[in-house]
């Protein structure tokens, strides 16, 4: 059994609690990053181009993925799997890493306890980071290249990950690679709070693990966690999504922006199609961020969890 609801119990010195290192953190999560993105790029590919439907093309999940492979070959659905996956890995290793190094900042000096409220901070911390360092880049660059449609690689503006890069340097200046910064920054810095503070809730209530008790979960325990803490963001960042695509997707070259930034977007997307299409896209973010969460956390928490039982206690 672990210890009471709340804080870790692994080994202390000084009375004060040892925790896992911030690079076996990060460790831990650009392994799970890799395994995610190998698994689930179709269902990002589909959740995009369900956001950027602006005339009803597609009918609904299914019809959107049959549609792709059929006119554009099923590789198609793993459109962007390079800059996905390099975004993932990265993204995951700092994700976990400053995360962790968040929580040390918070915690109490004396006894090494974390407060929900230090939890929550320290994921928030790790979601604005992540997003300015790296999910904003590489998303701009993976939605350019997903909504691109058609068979031939020479009708394509972009003809890979590096060409979109740099063509998109060369057109908007370097901070087109940084469009729809402020809400990939709402989204993820929101999604990483309630991440974070419910995967340690769902462990200790499901399962008794606190941090540093030496206790390792199951794989299809952390799933269950990972799944179930994946499910509150999309729902809560689902306008922050829409808008992040909307404002990514358009460029600069194609003549006068329609959207100005986040509210002017928000605004004009309730407007022209209805506040509903604000969370257009999430029955798809449900398929797969969640899913993602399960398959990232079932790896982490074994490499983790074994630091954890040769190292901490």
């Amino acid at each position: 059994m672990g210890a009471p609801a709340g804080n870790g119990v692994g080994a202390s010195v000084g009375g004060k609690k040892e925790s896992i290192p911030p690079y076996v953190r990060a460790i831990s999560g650009s392994i799970g990053g890799i395994m995610e993105a190998c698994c689930l790029q179709p269902i990002d590919v589909i959740k995009t181009r369900l956001q950027l439907d602006h005339s009803g093309a597609y009918r609904g999940i299914a019809d959107c993925g049959k549609t792709v492979a059929r006119t554009e070959g099923v590789r198609a659905l793993w459109k962007g799997l390079t800059p996905f996956a390099t975004h993932l890995t990265l993204k995951y290793a700092l994700r976990m890493g400053s995360n962790a190094l968040f929580q040390s900042a918070f915690k109490d000096s004396a006894t090494g306890d974390l407060s929900q409220r230090g939890r929550l901070m320290s994921g928030f911390g790790a979601g604005v980071l992540e997003a300015l360092v790296i999910v904003t880049p590489f998303e701009v660059v993976k939605i350019r290249l997903q909504q691109q449609r058609g068979l031939s690689p020479e009708l394509l503006k972009y003809k890979g990950p590096i060409h979109c890069a740099r063509t998109i340097i060369v057109e908007e200046g370097i901070l087109g690679l940084w469009a729809g910064a402020t809400p990939t920054v709402m989204r993820n810095g929101i999604n990483q709070a309630a991440m974070f503070t419910a995967k340690n809730a769902f462990d200790i209530i499901l399962w008794t693990k606190n941090e540093g008790d030496g206790k390792v979960l199951q794989p299809w325990q952390s799933m269950i966690s990972g799944f179930l803490a994946g499910t509150c963001g999309p729902i809560c960042t689902g306008p922050f999504d829409v808008v992040k695509t909307r404002l990514m997707a358009q460029s600069k070259s194609g003549g006068e922006l329609k959207y100005k930034g986040m509210f002017h977007a928000i605004r004009t997307i309730a407007a022209e199609e209805g506040v509903f299409s604000l969370w257009k896209g999430l029955l798809p973010r449900l398929m797969r961020i969640p899913p993602g969460q399960a398959i990232m956390w079932a790896v982490a928490d074994q490499i983790t969890g074994f630091y954890e039982r040769h190292y901490l206690v």
